[in-house]
C-alpha cells in the first residue's frame, strides 16, 4: 500500500479509459468512501445516483459543452448530488465526499475524472443541473454538484511534478503581497 502523500502525487485526471467493467467489490469500496466523508455538522447532506448503463452514461455525456464527453466510455459514473434543505454548506460536504471517491479509486489503481456541472451549460445553453435533472428524475431540492467518471485506466500519466508547486500561494501568518517585479526596459 503506498503512502497517502504517493497516493495524492498519483491521482492525475484520467479521461481515457478501457472497457473492463468494474467489479461490485470495487464499486461498493467506492461508494464507501462517499459515505465515509466528512460533513458540516454531521448532515451529510449528499445523495449520490450511481450510472453504469451505456445508454445512460452516453446522454450523461452530452452535459456540457465542453469537458464530458469523456463519460461515454467510463464504465462507472457517479452523480454527485446535495441537499439544498439540510445544508448550506452542501458544495463543500458534496466536494469532499467527491474527492474520497476519487482517491478511492486511485488506491484501487482505477482512474476517475471530475466533471463539473454546477454553473455549466449544454451545448444548446440548457443549463447542466436542469439537464442532468430531467435525465435522472432528481427532486428539486438536490442540486447537481459534479459528475465523476471511473474506469480503468486507458492511459498512463507522470504523477505530479512537484517542481511545478506554487509555493508562492502559501503565506505565513498573514498575507504577503507579492512585490511587483519592474518590467524590463526594451533594449
Amino acid at each position: 500500500m503506498e503512502s497517502f502523500a504517493q497516493l495524492i502525487k498519483n491521482r492525475r485526471s484520467t479521461r481515457k479509459f478501457t472497457e473492463q467493467l468494474l467489479n461490485p467489490d470495487q464499486v461498493e469500496t467506492i461508494l464507501k468512501a462517499a459515505l465515509m466523508a466528512p460533513s458540516s455538522k454531521s448532515k451529510n447532506p449528499w445523495q449520490f445516483v450511481v450510472i453504469e448503463d451505456r445508454i445512460m452514461l452516453e446522454r450523461l455525456s452530452a452535459c456540457k459543452e465542453h469537458g464530458a464527453a469523456y463519460l461515454k466510455d467510463c464504465v462507472l459514473a457517479v452523480v454527485v448530488l446535495g441537499n439544498v434543505m439540510e445544508s448550506d454548506v452542501w458544495v463543500e460536504d458534496a466536494s469532499i465526499a467527491s474527492i474520497y471517491m476519487q482517491l478511492q479509486a486511485e488506491d484501487l489503481g482505477l482512474g476517475s475524472c471530475w466533471c463539473q456541472i454546477r454553473n455549466r451549460q449544454t451545448e444548446d445553453d440548457q443549463d447542466s443541473a436542469q439537464y442532468i435533472r430531467g435525465l435522472l428524475n432528481i427532486p428539486y431540492q438536490l442540486e447537481v454538484l459534479s459528475v465523476i467518471g471511473f474506469g480503468y485506466k486507458a492511459q498512463t500519466r507522470k504523477p505530479f511534478d512537484e517542481t511545478r508547486l506554487q509555493w508562492e500561494k502559501i503565506h505565513l501568518g498573514t498575507y504577503n503581497i507579492p512585490e511587483e517585479k519592474p518590467v524590463p526596459e526594451p533594449e
